[in-house]
This record gives structure tokens, C-alpha cells and sequence, in this order.
């Protein structure tokens, strides 16, 4: 992987933004997988002779019943996008008014559903030596306001569900868990999806398993399934009635046809993306203030993002060495930089304890590494060399 001048990978890194050609030899966060595209016509000619494009139509229905026996659930609803799932969850469960107990460390469409859905976030600290909200601190967070918690499993690892489950069982609290990187992961007891009230997926081109933009909800009682289906609809319950204020949230035929085919590949891709975790744990030990991920507890994991922190001992700091990355063609991101709590939007927002000092700190340290299932050893090889070439001498700033 040939060494890049600073300028040049910041005019890739923003030509891939606006969705042009970038250099080849840059290595990005993550890399969708296409399906070979002959495999794809034959959904295209079903569509195109049955002229259902939306609403419910016969390719939708089939693959919402496949991805529901795949993950071993239930209830399942496709919808238009993981943001979209969480804001029918928390009004297919009835948490209409209230605050609602959250994490700082996720994407902000985390907080932007709670935001939209009139209702006011909380935010709580992360655990001490993990990604996910703490049980403690989301104790802390009860107040007479609070109706409802909406952790994340943040990069696929598994919350506390017991622990959140128990707190939410005795103050009658509804858990929304937002699932958007959790696709497939299982506990001991099954799939990670069957807690909490309700648990959302996000099928965006990111993600591990992808319909381009998507999701779906997921509810363990089949009447708050129902208020999903038509809630997503417009709140229309048959042809005449509209049962209350929806919104168009549905799937489309296209989007389900190449969920339907990404289905077929998922088991060899999650097993494409534990190689290259593998690979990475293999060759980055020994960095100077530079520690690896976890392990993860899940019984069946999806490798869904590869995290490393920088702390206060490396040679450089996180964001020069983000820098000093992209410079040699290697595109990590700092997800999540900055925290929710951070950008002007949430500011004022109420933070328990206030500092919100375990989130902060990952929040400075963390860097995701490039992470998508056809990354070739070789290209494995190439991040981790630039990687300690960076870590071991400062004058790459």
C-alpha cells in the first residue's frame, strides 16, 4: 500500500462522501458486499412483471418471514431504516411522554429517535471497561419523568440485558434495545433481539447484513407487532380506517429482493469478518498504549466493527494517529467522536453522573479500523504495518 501525501487522502476521503471514484489503494472503514449481480436479475424480472414495487408486496413478505427464521425470532417488522424502527418501537409500546434513558457513546440517531418522538433523553455513563450503558448509572438516571431505556450493543457486544431488564422490571420502565449493530449475535440463552420490549436492527449499507437502507423491529408481544405493521403504514388498518397517526415506514420490494439475496451469503461474510479479527489480534499486540478489543461474551458474534483504543501512554495521541493513517491511505473513523452530549444539539441535555466520565474517555480513545468481509490478509497486513510505523515514531505527524 503505496504512502499517500495528507492532502490527497483527505480529497479521496471526500470525493467517497459525495459517492465518487476514490483511489483503489485507500483502505476504508468499510466496504459493502455486492452479490454477484446475476443472482440479483431474477428478483429484478419478478418485480418487474408482478409491478409491485411497495406496500407490502410478495418479494417483502417472503423475505420478512426468511430473516425472521434466520434470526430465530418471532415478530418481526421490515422497515425503512433503523431510525425509523426505534420511532415505531417507542410508539408501538405507548412511551409517548417522559424521558427516556440513553447512552452518549452511539451514532445520534440513537438520541435523534427519542428526540422526534417528543420525548427527552437522558444520558448515562458507559461501563468501566466496555463500549455499552452501565446498569448503575442508568440507576442513578430514575426519576419520576422517566418512562422507558434505550441502550445500545454497541459494535455487536451484548448490554447488561439482565441487569437492564431487572432495573426496568421494577420501575416499570419499557427497554427499546437499539440493536443497529447486533445483527445476528446470540447469548446463551439465543438470539441478542429477544430482550427488552422491543429491539431494533439497521440494514444501512454499513452494516454487517444490508437491504442499501432498511431495518426491522423486532417485539417479543404480537399486538405491539401488529401496531407496528400499520403504524408504518400510515396508521392505516384496513381500507377505510386509519387507527392513529402513522408513518410511511415500509420496506420497499427492491430493498427486500437484495435482503433476500444478502441472506444467502450473510453465515460465509460473518465468517469472512471473524478472519479478518483474527487477523488483527494476531499481528497488533505489543503496541505501546495502543489495546485491543475485548472479547466479546456473546455465544455467536458478528464481527461487525474492530475498535482499538488509544490511551494516554501511546506515542501519539488518537487523533494524530487518525492522522497520521489517513495520510498513508488507511481511512479508520472515530466512532463514536464526539459524544452525543457533545454536539450542540444535546448539550443541555441532562448527563448522570454529569461528567460522564467512562464515555468520555472512550470517546477520546477509540478508533475503528478498517473491517469488511473480502479485507484480504494482505491488506490486513498493510493497516497493521502503518499502524506501528505511526506508533513507533512521532515524526509521521
Amino acid at each position: 500500500m503505496a504512502i499517500k501525501s495528507c492532502d490527497e487522502t483527505k480529497r479521496e476521503d471526500s470525493a467517497q462522501r459525495r459517492g465518487e471514484t476514490v483511489d483503489e489503494d485507500s483502505v476504508y472503514v468499510t466496504r459493502p458486499f455486492m452479490p454477484p449481480i446475476d443472482e440479483f436479475i431474477p428478483y429484478l424480472r419478478r418485480i418487474w412483471e408482478s409491478k409491485i414495487l411497495t406496500n407490502n408486496g410478495p418479494i417483502h413478505r417472503e423475505f420478512e418471514s426468511q430473516l425472521g427464521a434466520y434470526l430465530n425470532v418471532q415478530e418481526l417488522s421490515l422497515v425503512s431504516s433503523g431510525t425509523i424502527g426505534l420511532l415505531l418501537a417507542l410508539r408501538a409500546l405507548g412511551v409517548a411522554s417522559g424521558e427516556v434513558i440513553t447512552t452518549p457513546f452511539s451514532f445520534i440517531a440513537t438520541s435523534n429517535a427519542i428526540n422526534w418522538a417528543g420525548l427527552t433523553p437522558v444520558f448515562a455513563d458507559t461501563q468501566v471497561n466496555g463500549f455499552n450503558i452501565d446498569p448503575e448509572s442508568i440507576e442513578r438516571a430514575i426519576t419520576k419523568r422517566t418512562t422507558a431505556i434505550m441502550p445500545v450493543h454497541c459494535y455487536g457486544y451484548p448490554c447488561d440485558t439482565r441487569a437492564i431488564d431487572d432495573i426496568a422490571a421494577r420501575h416499570g420502565l419499557k427497554v427499546i434495545y437499539d440493536a443497529a449493530h447486533a445483527f445476528g449475535v446470540e447469548d446463551d440463552g439465543g438470539s441478542i433481539l429477544r430482550h427488552g420490549d422491543a429491539a431494533v436492527l439497521s440494514f444501512h449499507a454499513t452494516k454487517v447484513f444490508t437491504t442499501l437502507e432498511g431495518g426491522a423491529v423486532i417485539c417479543r408481544d404480537p399486538e405491539v407487532r401488529r401496531r407496528v405493521d400499520y403504524l408504518r403504514n400510515f396508521g392505516i388498518l384496513n381500507e377505510t380506517t386509519v387507527a392513529e397517526p402513522g408513518i410511511n415506514g415500509k420496506l420497499n420490494e427492491m430493498s427486500s429482493a437484495f435482503g433476500a439475496l444478502q441472506l444467502l451469503y450473510v453465515d460465509r461474510l460473518i465468517e469472512q469478518r471473524e478472519q479478518v479479527d483474527i487477523n488483527y489480534r494476531e499481528r497488533l499486540g505489543g503496541i505501546p498504549g495502543v489495546a485491543l478489543p475485548p472479547l466479546s461474551n456473546a455465544i455467536a458474534r458478528n464481527y461487525a466493527y474492530f475498535p482499538i483504543l488509544v490511551g494516554d501512554d501511546a506515542l501519539l495521541s488518537r487523533d494524530e494517529l487518525n492522522t497520521a493513517l489517513r495520510c498513508r491511505g488507511v481511512v479508520a473513523r472515530r466512532y463514536f467522536y464526539p459524544l452525543i452530549t457533545d454536539h450542540p444539539a444535546y448539550q443541555s441535555a441532562r448527563k448522570v453522573p454529569s461528567r460522564l466520565q467512562n464515555a468520555n474517555r472512550i470517546a477520546r480513545e477509540v478508533l475503528c479500523l478498517p473491517m469488511y468481509p473480502d479485507m484480504s490478509e494482505q491488506v490486513t497486513d498493510a493497516v497493521v504495518r502503518e499502524i506501528r510505523s505511526c506508533c513507533s515514531d512521532a515524526s509521521v505527524v
